[in-house]
């Protein structure tokens, strides 16, 4: 077993110049050090570029799961690819950087914990945390139209070729479902993804009208069935610990400068692994 550790952070935002001096300052404390990436490097797909490339210098191993923000196709990108061939240019820059992404061989962390299958996942949102009382997705969209609460993704985020953001993520689901139930009935599993896994960690957001698009009750049960020690998300922009059925779920989000500069300082890097003391978080 080696020395490293494995340690995760999400919505990067290095669109703000405060978060692109993290970035910067971001490094691992050993050369054997693992880094996730839960999503939300920036928008534009030269910016995502600059930022991965420099991780992948710095850390061993650097594993990518997809954010809302890389799949939008901001207005003055030059790269102005839409949905899923948008995605999938990124999983091409990922690989020619060596990253690990939803489309490739899930990497095996060996490290102190390990052998655990380190599983980057990319499920998106179906609508189906919706509003309480409301009965169907129509319905769940037009109170949070009415109330000003609506995500950005709506104008720019395109899921061509699929119907609609919901069909995409169904499809996903899908697949994502056939390669984790491959895996063998002992391999323990890290699970990444954007997007909370579970509903409960969005029943703490200041607009609970957002809740909708922060994922999908199909994923509600990975956790148990495909035996994870850990759950690490982000887009919430609510770092912290929680558990639920005896497995840590990790809110990785750096988040923007408005809301991280009035937090008490912390490292924005959260160890993975070794999994730290269970005394820490909040139980579900």
């Amino acid at each position: 077993m080696g020395n490293g550790r494995l340690l995760a952070v999400s919505d990067l935002h290095t669109v703000h110049k405060e978060n692109r001096s993290v970035v910067e300052s971001l490094r691992p404390g050993s050369d054997e050090d693992w880094l996730i990436v839960a999503g939300d490097v920036a928008e534009e797909y030269a910016t995502v570029a600059r930022a991965l490339e420099l991780l992948s210098r710095r850390f061993s191993k650097v594993v990518w799961a997809p954010g809302n923000h890389e799949l939008w196709t901001p207005p003055n990108d030059p790269v102005d690819l839409r949905g899923e061939k948008r995605y999938l240019h990124l999983v091409e820059l990922c690989r020619s950087l060596g990253i690990a992404t939803p489309e490739d061989p899930y990497p095996v962390w060996q490290g102190d914990g390990g052998p655990v299958t380190v599983a980057p996942l990319f499920v998106l949102y179906d609508y189906s945390f919706r509003v309480p009382g409301a009965d169907t997705k129509e319905e769940s969209l037009r109170l949070a139209h009415e109330a000003g609460i609506v995500c950005t993704d709506e104008f720019y985020l395109h899921p061509e070729p699929y119907a609609s953001a919901d069909a995409w993520c169904r499809a996903r689901v899908a697949e994502t479902e056939r390669r984790l139930s491959a895996l063998g009935p002992d391999q323990r599993t890290v699970l990444v993804n954007h997007f909370p896994l579970t509903r409960e960690p969005t029943d703490i957001l200041r607009y609970p009208l957002f809740a909708q698009w922060c994922g999908t009750e199909l994923t509600a049960d990975w956790h148990v069935r495909f035996r994870a020690l850990s759950v690490v998300y982000g887009h919430l922009h609510i770092p912290r610990t929680t558990w639920r059925d005896g497995v840590r779920f990790e809110e990785v989000s750096l988040g923007y400068p408005r809301e991280w500069r009035p937090r008490p300082p912390r490292e924005p890097l959260r160890q993975i692994l070794p999994l730290p003391s269970q005394a820490e978080g909040d139980s579900w």
